[in-house]
């Protein structure tokens, strides 16, 4: 049996087809569709219709590589860009209409479950009490859990790329000021979340997201043409002199550092500045990256709990808007 998973997230769609027998997601092929919609759509702002045909553009190229690779309609879900957007309804009807695919938007504190479930499954029991911190283009989940799935999660609105639009722009490199901005924001906001970490005392930290991969790599980490088996640890002193070399260069000479790509070069500072600041607060002098992360907890939980789980998520997105599906995180984090 093989199923697919598409990931609309703030700069890329991105596509994984996997085996799933025996339980486990071994990846037969992967796609992506650069979109940047970061880049395009600030905090709060309503996606434009041209980023919307693109998106669908993208989403119905995914779904036919899916099927040409034997696997089923893929389980579509986008993240914070999409989600926060005043007309995400609008977006995913479009998407639906035009393509076919349930596209749907999850909760943060979902993705951060799932995330923990990829993470946790990687890492394996041993690993005892884990915590788990994640940044994406417009919020940082962070979760701790001793079991399968996490015990607390919280979603907070600290992505690389939200922070880099409301902190850092108008100056490359940006001024002393606008860094001292930055850093009260990510501390404000992560203030109780990081207490609770450090409450709970746990045994193994690791980190998931493409920003904290390309800050390993500029911190010494393996490459990732070494493989996804490398173990690869990121360590906070080094993050610190990071955050200094990447605030002394304009975004298109930071494209140049190791790891550092060029769609992510811009918002690499922001990405620094909240992981340092999340691992300063929470007490932790080094984590561990983890390969897999939200795309591999949504494969594992079709796997593991069957079609019934992503059928209410798709329900929540039909139903009436709320201001935060709330009782999804309820029903799933305590289970």
């Amino acid at each position: 049996m093989r199923i697919s998973v598409v990931d609309v997230g703030s700069n890329a769609v991105r596509l994984v087809v996997a085996d799933a027998e025996g339980g486990v997601p071994l990846p037969v092929h992967t796609a992506k569709w650069r979109l940047r919609l970061s880049e395009h759509v600030k905090p709060g702002c309503s996606i434009p219709e041209e980023d919307i045909d693109r998106l669908a553009l993208a989403v119905a190229e995914a779904s036919r590589t899916a099927t040409r690779w034997g696997a089923a309609g893929p389980l579509a879900f986008a993240t914070a860009v999409v989600r926060a957007a005043p007309n995400r309804r609008e977006v995913l009807r479009a998407v639906r209409t035009r393509t076919g695919v349930g596209l749907c938007t999850l909760p943060g504190e979902v993705e951060a479950e799932l995330t923990f479930l990829g993470a946790r499954r990687w890492m394996g029991w041993r690993s005892g009490p884990l915590a788990l911190l994640d940044i994406g283009g417009g919020s940082l989940e962070v979760a701790f859990g001793r079991g399968r799935l996490p015990d607390f999660v919280a979603s907070l609105p600290l992505g690389a790329g939200r922070l880099t639009h409301e902190f850092l722009q108008g100056q490359d490199p940006p001024l002393p000021e606008q860094m001292r901005a930055l850093r009260r924001k990510v501390r404000h906001q992560l203030r109780d979340a990081a207490a609770r970490i450090r409450w709970e005392g746990p045994r193994t930290a690791v980190v998931t997201s493409r920003t904290f991969q390309q800050l390993g790599r500029l911190c010494g980490a393996s490459p990732g043409r070494h493989g996804p088996f490398m173990e690869r640890q990121l360590y906070r002193q080094d993050l610190r002199t990071a955050i200094d070399r990447l605030a002394a260069l304009p975004a298109a000479e930071r494209a140049r550092l190791p790891g550092i790509s060029a769609p992510r070069a811009e918002q690499s500072l922001a990405g620094a500045v909240v992981a340092h600041t999340a691992m300063k607060l929470t007490g932790l002098k080094a984590v561990t990256i983890c390969p897999w992360a939200i795309r591999e907890g949504v494969l594992l939980r079709h796997i593991e709990d069957g079609a019934s789980w992503w059928a209410e998520i798709n329900r929540l997105n039909e139903a009436p808007a709320l201001p935060d599906p709330v009782p999804l995180l309820i029903a799933t984090a305590t289970r």
